[in-house]
């Protein structure tokens, strides 16, 4: 895992070098946010997805930076005060507290649109880029992650909220990154269409056991390890599993749905390091 971040991090960091010397603030912002750490989950399953089916990793690699510029920019916006109100990522200020309101809120919007130009550089067959761009944005939208935003917005005040509604919110909010993640990886490799369905089957079990760790992380979680407050989503009156299962009933289901992405993955024949990855993400501390 420490080799795929250490390519990965190289690889975003060439990506902000400045062009224009008059938005430095800006791109500041954006590179702060970007590279001051996380696990890259999302870039790794792009890369190792596309080693399975037997493709080129430096191939996809613009696809997975462009999806870490995607998840980037969707935590600064998170942890602003309108939205999670959060003061501190990954142990450090977030953008808004390092960089102010105004910088912050523009740093993400030029993520999500440098993700873009990023992907459509990639150095590979046009066909694949553009099924690339078509999934990406599809995830990136209001079929994806900002739709799964704006339902949780709305989950705050939601009289009648159900565990459906709340499966349906995550399945879009985190669970449409990190199934793209899968897809983006199947195309750049070349996958065939069992291997690419059995990519789709994991990426949304993965989707719905990370986030019902997130959940769990909340209620439970070490502040120092996780870099950021914790008991936010009580306060916020936010819908989780934890709320609605209890903290041992979350937990049986994570371990469930970690077990159907472990079974999607009997469809690749050199699966251990991302079995392993899978496991180790139901036990994580952060």
């Amino acid at each position: 895992m420490k080799s795929y971040r250490d390519r990965v991090d190289k690889a975003l960091e060439q990506y902000f070098a400045p062009e224009n010397p008059q938005v430095t603030r800006t791109l500041d912002a954006m590179r702060y946010s970007t590279m001051i750490g996380g696990k890259r989950i999302r870039p790794i399953l792009v890369l190792e997805f596309c080693r399975m089916c037997g493709g080129d990793t430096e191939e996809a690699m613009p696809f997975a930076c462009a999806l870490e510029m995607v998840h980037t920019s969707s935590l600064i916006h998170d942890d602003l005060p309108c939205m999670d109100n959060d003061d501190y990522r990954r142990g450090k200020p977030s953008c808004h507290k390092k960089y102010g309101y105004n910088y912050a809120l523009l740093a993400g919007d030029a993520l999500e649109a440098y993700a873009f130009e990023t992907a459509a550089s990639a150095k590979t067959d046009p066909a694949i880029t553009v099924k690339c761009l078509q999934l990406l944005t599809h995830a990136t939208g209001v079929n994806g992650m900002l739709g799964g935003q704006t339902l949780d917005e709305e989950n705050e005040t939601l009289e009648g909220m159900t565990l459906e509604r709340l499966r349906d919110t995550d399945a879009l909010k985190t669970g449409a990154l990190i199934r793209v993640a899968c897809e983006m990886g199947c195309v750049v490799g070349r996958a065939t269409e069992e291997q690419y369905k059995a990519a789709v089957e994991y990426g949304e079990a993965l989707g719905v056991a990370f986030q019902i760790q997130d959940d769990i992380l909340d209620v439970i979680g070490d502040e120092k390890k996780l870099g950021k407050a914790t008991g936010h989503d009580a306060e916020s009156n936010k819908a989780t599993y934890v709320g609605f299962l209890g903290l041992e009933k979350a937990q049986e289901e994570a371990a469930a749905y970690t077990d159907k992405a472990l079974k999607a993955l009997d469809a690749f024949s050199d699966n251990q390091y991302l079995k392993e990855l899978t496991e180790s993400l139901l036990h994580r501390d952060h």
